[in-house]
């Protein structure tokens, strides 16, 4: 009965969506809908892939979705451990309170507080740069500096909430390995290395995993915020998000962007099977099934 509520909920909003997949073989138009609209195979996907931007969009959603895991996995780890570390419980809690903040704010918001920092003509950074008589930096314009700000501002964003679930896997540690290794002289750094660490492995791997499974789900709400449509960073932040949802919005071809989501949704299950299948022969204890 506790489960209900849960599975009535995916039922809804995820599996009986699934029928809409047959937009992707079908030559959309309002007239006929989903159902009446004639078929057209493979065309909408051979379009796709034709187009140019099958390739670019892949390239971009996994290689950044790979950084962003990265960078969340290895700051929240560290942040989860920083605080566990902590003596004074008032500081522990002001500093989870303000590192959970950011999680709270929407990529709206994050939005126009980056404009105003980096814009060319106004932006604080820019102003900045002209007190000390250098030259405005055009980062609006210029793809390479996306490469490591858009991973910054993930990791600013969800790094507490990471650190929240890391923390409560610390908690879960039994507090006799700290009291044995006390005992036998071994100092803070090295509790973390040979307790802390490895019995957080699995909570890492499985976080992994699911994040995996979701490689190819871009942060649409970051990517289209801070980009937008500006044109001179597309090719270099373009995902396949931001392309379904310009492909509906632009055109709308219904059919290109429901061939787009498949194509996507196909390939997040092949990588969730792949890397899963590579941590079973490692260790079948750390694997999902």
């Amino acid at each position: 009965m506790m489960f209900l509520p849960i599975a009535i909920y995916f039922l809804v909003f995820s599996y009986f969506p699934m029928a809409g997949i047959i937009i992707a073989f079908k030559d959309y138009n309002y007239a006929g809908g989903i159902w009446g609209s004639a078929w057209s195979g493979w065309d909408n996907f051979a379009y796709f892939f034709k187009s140019g931007k099958a390739w670019l969009v892949t390239r971009n959603t996994i290689g950044y979705n790979v950084v962003f895991l990265a960078c969340y996995t290895f700051f929240s780890v560290a942040v989860a451990i920083f605080i566990a570390e902590m003596r004074s419980k008032w500081f522990k809690k002001t500093a989870q309170s303000f590192m959970l903040l950011p999680y709270f704010v929407s990529w709206v918001i994050v939005a126009a507080f980056v404009y105003n920092l980096f814009n060319y003509e106004f932006g604080v950074v820019n102003t900045v740069i002209g007190w000390f008589g250098g030259e405005p930096i055009d980062i609006y314009g210029s793809p390479r500096y996306w490469y490591f700000l858009l991973p910054i501002f993930y990791v600013w964003k969800w790094v507490g909430f990471g650190s929240i679930l890391y923390l409560a896997a610390i908690m879960g540690i039994d507090q006799e390995c700290y009291e044995a290794a006390v005992i036998d002289g071994a100092t803070v750094f090295k509790k973390i290395y040979y307790i802390t660490i490895p019995l957080l492995m699995p909570t890492m791997i499985i976080l992994v995993l699911l994040g995996l499974g979701r490689v190819l789900r871009g942060e649409f709400d970051m990517f289209y915020q801070l980009i937008g449509n500006n044109s001179m960073l597309m090719d270099a932040t373009d995902i396949v998000d931001t392309l379904v949802f310009r492909s509906l919005v632009g055109t709308p071809d219904f059919g290109l962007a429901s061939a787009a989501g498949f194509y996507q949704s196909v390939l997040c299950f092949v990588i969730i099977l792949a890397v899963n299948g590579a941590v079973k022969l490692y260790n079948k204890e750390y694997s999902l099934f």
